[in-house]
């Protein structure tokens, strides 16, 4: 199983962009936060952390940490 995450800092911003890049590379779980960078409160973060350490599985995270890089390495 691949997990992923996606995160925007306003609730103003869409996250459709960073899904849809994530299920380009076929990830079966994505979670998703609209939070700024200042909060270090990321539950969903947390929460997929809590899995992958409970999972005995290979897994892969993609983190599209912003759209301007994931549009670079396209080009």
């Amino acid at each position: 199983m691949i997990f992923g995450y996606a995160r925007v800092s306003t609730e103003d911003q869409n996250l459709n962009l960073q899904i849809d890049a994530l299920e380009k590379y076929g990830i079966d779980r994505i979670f998703k936060e609209k939070v700024t960078g200042a909060n270090k409160e990321r539950p969903e973060l947390k929460e997929m952390e809590k899995l992958l350490t409970r999972l005995t599985i290979t897994a892969i995270l993609i983190f599209v940490a912003s759209l301007n890089k994931y549009l670079k390495l396209q080009r």
